[in-house]
């Protein structure tokens, strides 16, 4: 592909015509110019408010290059807040569901990151090496090229390199071939749950105590507001060099407004310890004060939009282009219009404006001709430069301010961590195959649905059934990742195969092989009866070897005698010997022979290997370690041992 490598935080992201050779004429590019506007208007109420951590969701024309057909796309750097990338995959599967002559294809550093999220239920052979441009959106759902097992299906072999082009023919021609598996459907659409409402719900509203031109600048631009927590979150000492006397935005012109944040920005700054410069003229209340709070970010925002526009040059006197200059302009404003994205609002009304302003800032970062060069804060000086602030205004509108959000979510339980690892988990976690969910709907209570979490009879069981899974050459499967195919083989094939590597049994030799037998008698077989004889074997090379089992079982046991008065023998719990009548058996008087023999009892395999598991979860102390991690992979969960003195 004609891609270069992705950051750590970058998604990229490409839109292909169904037929791959239909972009390259000047028609095809004209239509993928027109799908791109019709997208970016269809979408503009979903991606005007929203607010990126780094940089927003874009598409731009891009030539045919190699073998990459022309297309529309582009790059976003997602930062922290991962779920920007995840909000971008949500757009290309609705853009192709509601124009199926689109085709999606979404990469991140991680490769084809969406087969992480149904990593349990893919095929054997699909893996990092095999699915370069294999996978796909199409009419708003995910397809992926199979590897054909045989001549005549559907694919493309995995040992050949498949090129985009290649992969967009197939899929015009079997398109329903290429479905993946209903799992990878659902697991795919459990992460994308919750989309578009997510957006809102990810979204915090906040008081600030803030200097008025950042009032004004934020009721503009609102996406300046991640640039200013990211210099804030990032600085270093040079820059706050410029936040000991503030030159642009005085503190004395503060006033309280409220603030939408994402959560990813509001925990950046919320949870960074800072004290401001004596000299700044930031002064914060005591933490006992009820806007403290407020004070508080305000005062970490401030700091975060000085440090940008203390790092530029001083704006222009000469203002930009307004966006009507633009001949895409009014395209776009008619694209708007039609899907109702003023929702009806008479033009001059405050909202009618107010969106009007949202329109004109998406337009300016989505548009390529009239994307700004200028860095955030070039941006913030030159709408200080073009919008003077009302102070006294400003202050009568926070009177009239909306409640903050509660921070709650901030503070995350053990319980939640939990809940959360469950949720991720999906089936398998559940300790009897069931979430502890189900089991509240068959009508369980909390209690008995603990209780059965951990019931040590299961945790014997599973680690049995781990033990005797039959794995692959590539290691042990999770038990969810094991073929619901039972294991089966053929017993007589078996035996047949283990006669024909040892040798027949006595019992079917017949009188031929016997002579045969003695004619192929040598010398050897000589020197190896000497060998018996001398440490006490006689008879044939066979009952020798019936010995020698016997003579190493009876090694064995005189071993497990010696053993069962150390330290190692007693760290093994063994099984009580149950006696049908204890009367009868007490009178019997055992001889000393019978009281070694009845000393040796076999070992409670279930008691050990619980008592083991549980000794090794108490030393851990709560921290991961094998125990866990073993118990974990196979969904099992103990609780913590509280009562534990």
């Amino acid at each position: 592909m004609a891609a270069g490598p992705l950051g750590g935080d970058a998604v990229r992201y490409w839109l292909f015509l169904g037929r791959p050779d239909a972009g390259g004429s000047a028609a095809g590019r004209q239509r993928l110019l027109d799908l791109r506007e019709q997208i970016l208007a269809e979408f503009a109420p979903l991606l005007a408010p929203y607010v990126w951590q780094k940089q927003p969701f874009g598409l731009q024309f891009c030539p045919e290059t190699g073998d990459t057909p022309a297309h529309i796309g582009g790059c976003s750097e997602f930062g922290d807040n991962v779920e920007d990338e995840w909000f971008i995959v949500y757009l290309l599967e609705q853009i192709t569901r509601l124009f199926p002559q689109l085709v999606a294809k979404v990469l991140d550093h991680d490769g084809e990151f969406l087969l992480i999220e149904a990593a349990d239920h893919l095929p054997k052979w699909l893996n990092p090496e095999t699915s370069e441009n294999r996978v796909f959106f199409c009419e708003g759902r995910l397809h992926i090229i199979p590897c054909p097992t045989r001549p005549a299906e559907v694919g493309w072999p995995r040992e050949k390199t498949l090129t985009i082009s290649q992969a967009l023919t197939l899929l015009s021609c079997q398109r329903d071939a290429c479905l993946a598996s209903t799992k990878i459907q659902s697991a795919l659409r459990r992460r994308l749950e919750g989309y578009p409402g997510k957006i809102q719900a990810n979204l915090h509203h906040a008081h600030c105590f803030l200097p008025a031109g950042i009032v004004t600048v934020l009721s503009q631009r609102p996406d300046l507001l991640a640039p200013a927590v990211s210099a804030f979150y990032l600085r270093d000492p040079v820059d706050l060099q410029a936040c000991r006397t503030f030159r642009f935005f005085p503190p004395e012109t503060r006033v309280i407004a409220s603030v939408t944040f994402t959560r990813c920005l509001y925990a950046q700054l919320q949870q960074q310890s800072f004290a401001p410069d004596r000299r700044s003229g930031f002064t914060l209340p005591a933490r006992s004060h009820p806007q403290h709070r407020a004070h508080e970010l305000g005062m970490k925002l401030a700091h975060g939009f000085e440090i940008l526009c203390s790092n530029c040059q001083e704006a222009s006197s000469e203002p930009d282009a307004p966006v009507s200059c633009n001949p895409q302009w009014k395209s776009f404003l008619g694209s708007l219009k039609k899907n109702g994205y003023f929702r009806g609002e008479l033009e001059g009304s405050q909202l009618y404006k107010e969106l009007m302003l949202s329109a004109q800032s998406f337009f300016r970062q989505s548009a390529s001709s009239m994307r700004s060069e200028k860095s955030p804060g070039a941006e913030v000086l030159q709408i200080l430069h073009d919008s003077p602030y009302n102070l006294d205004e400003l202050k009568k509108q926070e009177k009239c301010l909306a409640p903050e959000d509660s921070d709650s979510w901030l503070d995350l339980t053990p319980q939640d961590l939990d809940q959360l690892l469950q949720e991720r988990a999906g089936v398998g976690f559940g300790m009897a195959g069931s979430s502890p969910s189900q089991a509240v709907e068959t009508g369980k209570n909390e209690g008995e649905v603990e209780a059965a979490s951990y019931t040590l009879v299961a945790v014997t069981q599973k680690m049995k059934n781990f033990i005797n899974a039959v794995s692959s050459h590539e290691g042990a499967e999770l038990p969810w990742s094991v073929s619901s195919d039972p294991f089966s083989f053929d017993p007589d094939a078996v035996t047949s195969a283990l006669d024909r590597l040892l040798g027949a049994r006595d019992d079917e030799l017949d009188s031929d092989d016997l002579e045969d037998d003695d004619d192929d008698y040598t010398e050897e077989d000589d020197d190896v009866e000497e060998e018996n004889e001398a440490v006490g074997f006689s008879g044939s090379p066979r009952e020798a070897g019936a010995q020698a089992l016997g003579t190493l079982k009876m090694y064995m046991d005189q071993m497990d005698q010696e053993l069962s008065a150390t330290n190692i023998g007693q760290s093994f719990t063994q099984s009580k010997k149950e006696h049908t009548n204890p009367s009868d058996s007490s009178k019997v008087q055992p001889s000393n022979d019978q009281v070694e023999v009845d000393e040796i009892q076999p070992l409670d395999v279930d008691l050990n290997l619980v008592t083991n598991l549980l000794e090794s979860l108490s030393s851990q102390a709560g921290l991961a370690g094998p125990a866990s991690n073993l118990l974990q992979s196979m969904g099992v969960h103990l609780p913590s041992n509280l009562d534990r003195p």
